[in-house]
């Protein structure tokens, strides 16, 4: 009988010593809103360390590590590690359309090349920029010796690259922004009423180098800031530094004017626009400020 009870008294012991164990387990409940859906490998999440079943010891670089007593195992403390800022803004933040004014701007005022640029985007946590571009440009150069004539028709060219807003979890209605481009066009060009020097006895005579048709791509760095300005409505300067990637066609040389790019003598360009801006998610500063402190408030709860 004796035996019986001391039995049942060390099974009784070993399940209590179990359940003891289980309770010292960690338990998370992960906060999941609209914002973190999309970003739970872009974050890394301080939680609390529970140490009661730990010990801690050195590396051989002198780093103090974690020990489960009970699994023998490393444990990391998350606390220790870097933190990725959360991003506020939800997935489908907004969507811009643009049309550049710098460039009609100019040709009015007597350049001799562009015509007109237009923009769409999508923003993408107030952070991600995805960007197509497309525009007419067009040229009549005549240099001022007027030894020739530099002549572009009218021809479309083509954008896409991205941004990246580096105030992404500031008000959306101010911008900074970083990206890049690639650009390519097909368009036609040609060199007429080419005036050589004049010869021996006076005589001048012109020459006219027959159309030639050119795909030319290129790729642009750009910088630039967004400012909004009135309800929907910003407007903001993009500075473009650009390259020519490949071209074809170079039977007479080289064109002059490329659309979308500029002029081949010259890396960098401007451009000055205005957006519509069309919210996606119905944006509200104090449902989402009370959405946020709601969420530290679960973060904070205590382990069960």
């Amino acid at each position: 009988m004796k035996k019986i009870v001391f039995v049942i008294m060390l099974v009784i012991t070993v399940m209590a010593s179990l359940d003891g164990v289980a309770q010292n387990k960690r338990r998370i409940t992960p906060v999941r809103n609209q914002s973190t859906v999309t970003q739970s490998r872009n974050e890394v999440k301080r939680d609390t360390l529970d140490k009661s079943s730990l010990v801690h010891m050195h590396d051989a670089n002198g780093n103090v590590i974690y020990i489960d007593t009970i699994t023998g195992k490393e444990v990391v403390d998350s606390t220790m590690m870097p933190v990725v800022p959360k991003m506020i803004y939800p997935l489908l933040h907004s969507a811009t359309v643009g049309v550049d004014i710098w460039s009609p701007l100019m040709r009015a005022l007597g350049t001799d090349y562009g015509l007109i640029g237009f923009s769409a985007q999508v923003n993408l946590h107030n952070r991600y920029i995805p960007t197509v571009e497309l525009g007419l440009g067009n040229a009549n150069y005549k240099p001022d010796d007027n030894n020739y004539v530099y002549k572009s028709p009218m021809s479309i060219y083509f954008k896409i690259g991205a941004d990246y807003n580096l105030f992404y979890n500031s008000n959306p209605d101010y911008m900074f922004f970083a990206g890049v481009r690639y650009g390519f066009s097909p368009f036609k060009w040609q060199v007429t009423d080419v005036r050589p020097s004049d010869g021996y006895w006076g005589e001048q005579s012109a020459v006219d180098f027959p159309s030639e048709s050119s795909l030319t791509g290129y790729m642009e760095l750009l910088a630039g800031v967004k400012v909004k300005i009135y309800g929907n409505i910003s407007m903001g300067w993009t500075f473009r530094y650009h390259h020519i990637l490949h071209q074809s066609n170079k039977l007479h040389g080289e064109p002059w004017y490329i659309p979308g790019y500029g002029s081949r003598g010259s890396s960098i360009a401007a451009s000055f626009s205005v957006y519509y801006t069309l919210p996606l998610d119905k944006y509200n500063k104090k449902r989402v400020t009370a959405k946020n402190e709601t969420t530290s408030q679960i973060e904070k709860l205590p382990e069960k």
